[in-house]
């Protein structure tokens, strides 16, 4: 994976990334998701999104307003990292695991 990146430039595997990312929202240097859930399933979202951030040693906001759960990743003040756009992903599939009946 990493040649697939070191091969490309930054901008292109960014928007490729996003594409894959339906909802994920770029904003500079980072990138934020909104989700309408219940307390339930955020609980359950925070532990699995804790435990792979821990894995990659980054720090998602998780944030928590009426309804909605909202996340972002990246710094701000430093490029998006490959690790940062895998948290997402791994977001996305702790996502579908918390809301699947």
């Amino acid at each position: 994976m990493r040649a697939l990146f070191s091969s490309r430039s930054k901008h292109d595997y960014l928007d490729d990334a996003l594409t894959l990312l339906p909802g994920w929202i770029r904003e500079g240097e980072q990138i934020r998701r909104t989700l309408a859930i219940d307390d339930s399933q955020h609980a359950a979202l925070t532990e699995r999104v804790k435990v792979v951030a821990d894995a990659l040693h980054l720090r998602p906001e998780i944030s928590r307003r009426a309804d909605q759960t909202r996340i972002r990743v990246g710094h701000g003040n430093a490029p998006l990292t490959e690790g940062e756009v895998l948290l997402a992903a791994r977001i996305e599939d702790a996502y579908r695991a918390v809301t699947q009946p």
